[in-house]
């Protein structure tokens, strides 16, 4: 058997789950609207299909009180329950099985109706939340009991109670956000008693042959944090209460230690859950960077967790279970944990999608159906617009050619794979590796497309998808060997200096900046280097995890240069923009904005900064100042009157966006 510990079946009791795979919980944006529930069950269906043991749905609020935001996700109301009996009946229909989370926000809440254990602000939302009254904490706690008693009759099989990252229950747990002096706060055994009664009423309502999963803070990440003592006391209090399953919960929102972006190491925080083996009796559930099934069979044939969580990784992958449990584990499309299109949608409101995989929460519009009369196609590119176009176009039954002077697939992916923290671009390659193979696609690397060429091949239709050109500085010495553009260092591998400045702090700039400061091979590989990085406590001595950071030297000087004012990096995304400005802090780059250059020469980069004259000794300075389209091809194929599609970079240049990219090759081939 492929993975055997990963496909053994799980025995609950009442119910064996197949195999060790949970679908953890994670918000899409479809939960928060009843007409949005026939998507989010073709969605579920999907990923019920492709083999997944059980499955979470995003967080469900048990009131109007713990709602994330106005008019959110809710359940609590029996008038509520058929938009979820339509998530219920389509997973059942497939074989698979589903538990609600159950998620009250507490002081993470984004409305004025928001409450917690004591009135302390958030850092992260507006709004000041109300105390509960000792008769408020009873209601809410009997709104958990309700909730849960309305998703049973829903039909899933079971909730989970969401503990951790710092929402309400994890709220009275902390001494740092619980302040009580009465029955629900003061000593860890009261301020635990909320978490604990939750479980209690919750089993009491629901009877034996229901799932209850505990989401359990093991590791706070924040000033003030639980100690390990209190952890595990919390885990025998909530498994006597009734709970089926413990699942992991990793840092308070609030943190300010990344748990989940690409550049943590994989199965980063195993360890935690398995501090906690032994402990208590019922199954415990490992999270956080699991994206591939030899990741996941290790962490369970070590004895690290009986049961592993992806969310992520199901999100790019609807079929990951079936391919892992048939020996196709090289087709995975694999998460690169970068967040761009799920975690940050959501933060903006938007409806969450998935880098690699643009169907991900679009299945009902973004439909890949045989194409009504077979063309013949030239894509030109093998960027990532042009294998998602090539491959899509092909599994449609059209007849594609995929043309690309370079000799590797893939365009910028090749240069952001050797960026630290971002290594998980070489498993996308190989997924389109595998894909354009499969599919069919005449893959002609090496070869430069010409319009006449073009022309005289007989091809119905052409996709340019032939990505930027760096866009060229001009200033006194810029024509200088030793200015580099990034392509020069990331693709020619030419040498740099011990020193250097980088013009532009876009994304591009930043990833070089990460590139030259960190030593090689980075710490993404290397779980407790990573954690001394960071200030992560593998021993748990301190509360929350926490002790000082000890990043480790940089490779060089570098200074991060923007010519408009202002915080650098300002245009990075949400979830993972701070992880990089930290970065780049603790490896001491120097970031500068309103820069204007004066010449380069051998004294160095001679610069203004807000007015003020500079020179930076510099040995090189590599130029990351935005791109332009490379549309040459597509203006003389237009020209000569071939029907064009343009996409990608090609098409919009101005920030070099892979899930843009990808989402426009895929829309365009899917209409073809």
């Amino acid at each position: 058997m492929n993975y055997p510990k990963l496909f053994t079946p799980l025995d609950l009791g009442h119910v064996t789950l197949p195999n060790r795979i949970l679908m953890g919980s994670m918000h899409t944006g479809l939960e928060d609207k009843a007409g949005d529930y026939d998507k989010l069950a073709v969605y579920f269906a999907e990923r019920a299909r492709g083999g997944v043991g059980l499955m979470v749905t995003g967080g469900i609020s048990p009131s109007i009180e713990g709602w994330l935001k106005p008019f959110g996700g809710l359940l609590s109301m029996p008038w509520h329950k058929p938009r979820h009996r339509k998530l219920t009946d389509a997973v059942h229909a497939e074989g698979g099985r589903i538990c609600m989370q159950i998620l009250h926000a507490g002081r993470y809440g984004y409305h004025p109706l928001s409450v917690a254990p004591s009135r302390i602000k958030s850092p992260i939302t507006p709004f000041t939340p109300r105390a509960l009254s000792p008769k408020g904490v009873k209601r809410t706690i009997e709104d958990f009991a309700h909730c849960a008693k309305l998703a049973q009759d829903a039909g899933y099989d079971g909730v989970e109670v969401m503990g951790s990252e710092g929402y309400l229950i994890n709220e009275f747990i902390s001494a740092r956000t619980n302040q009580r002096n009465d029955a629900w706060g003061g000593d860890a055994t009261r301020r635990m008693r909320f978490a604990v009664e939750i479980v209690q009423r919750t089993r009491e309502i629901v009877g034996r042959n229901f799932i209850i999963i505990y989401r359990l803070s093991m590791l706070d990440l924040v000033e003030g944090g639980q100690d390990w003592s209190e952890i595990v006391a919390l885990a025998k209090a909530i498994e006597t209460a009734g709970a089926s399953i413990i699942n992991t919960g990793i840092g308070w929102h609030e943190a300010r230690i990344p748990t989940i972006v690409t550049s943590v190491p994989r199965a980063g925080f195993a360890w935690v859950t398995h501090k906690l083996k032994g402990e208590v009796g019922i199954p415990l559930i490992a999270t956080n960077r699991i994206n591939m099934p030899d990741v996941a069979e290790r962490i369970l044939a070590e004895g690290e967790a009986d049961m592993v969580s992806m969310a992520r990784p199901l999100l790019a992958d609807p079929d990951w279970v079936n391919k892992a449990r048939t020996g196709h584990s090289e087709r995975i499309n694999t998460c690169i944990a970068c967040n761009q299109a799920c975690l940050d949608h959501v933060f903006q409101n938007k409806r969450a999608s998935c880098l690699v995989n643009p169907r991900a929460c679009h299945e009902t519009e973004l439909k890949i159906e045989p194409a009504n009369a077979r063309k013949r196609i030239a894509v030109i590119g093998a960027g990532p617009a042009g294998m998602a176009c090539a491959s899509t176009l092909a599994e449609r039954g059209h007849a594609v050619t995929l043309i690309d002077r370079a000799s590797e697939i893939g365009g910028q992916f090749n240069y952001a794979k050797q960026i630290p923290g971002k290594e998980e671009f070489h498993e996308t390659l190989r997924y389109f590796r595998h894909r354009l193979k499969d599919s069919g696609v005449d893959l002609q690397l090496g070869q430069t497309a010409d319009a006449a060429l073009l022309r005289a091949s007989g091809h119905d239709e052409v996709v340019i998808a032939t990505g930027i050109t760096p866009r060229q500085v001009s200033f006194p010495g810029s024509d200088d060997p030793r200015v580099l553009s990034y392509i020069d260092v990331l693709a020619h591998h030419q040498s740099v200096g011990a020193k250097v400045a980088i013009i532009g702090a876009g994304g591009i700039g930043f990833d070089v900046a990460e590139f030259l400061v960190e030593r090689a091979p980075s710490a993404t590989t290397d779980v407790a280097r990573w954690a001394r990085e960071w200030g992560v406590d593998m021993q748990l001595a301190e509360r929350g995890g926490l002790q000082l950071p000890h990043p480790e030297a940089p490779a060089r000087q570098v200074w991060l240069l923007q010519r408009s004012e202002g915080r650098l990096g300002a245009r990075l995304n949400k979830t993972t923009g701070w992880v990089h400005r930290a970065t780049l802090k603790a490896k001491q780059v120097i970031m500068l904005g309103n820069v204007r250059y004066q010449r380069f020469d051998d004294r160095g980069l001679h610069v203004t900064v807000n007015g003020s004259a500079q020179i930076l000794p510099v040995d090189n300075v590599v130029v990351c100042a935005g791109q332009e389209p490379n549309r040459r091809l597509a203006d003389e194929l237009i020209a000569a009157g071939l029907k064009v599609h343009v996409i990608g970079g090609a098409d919009v240049a101005t920030e070099l966006d892979a899930k843009r990219a990808i989402a426009q090759g895929t829309q365009l081939a899917s209409q073809i």
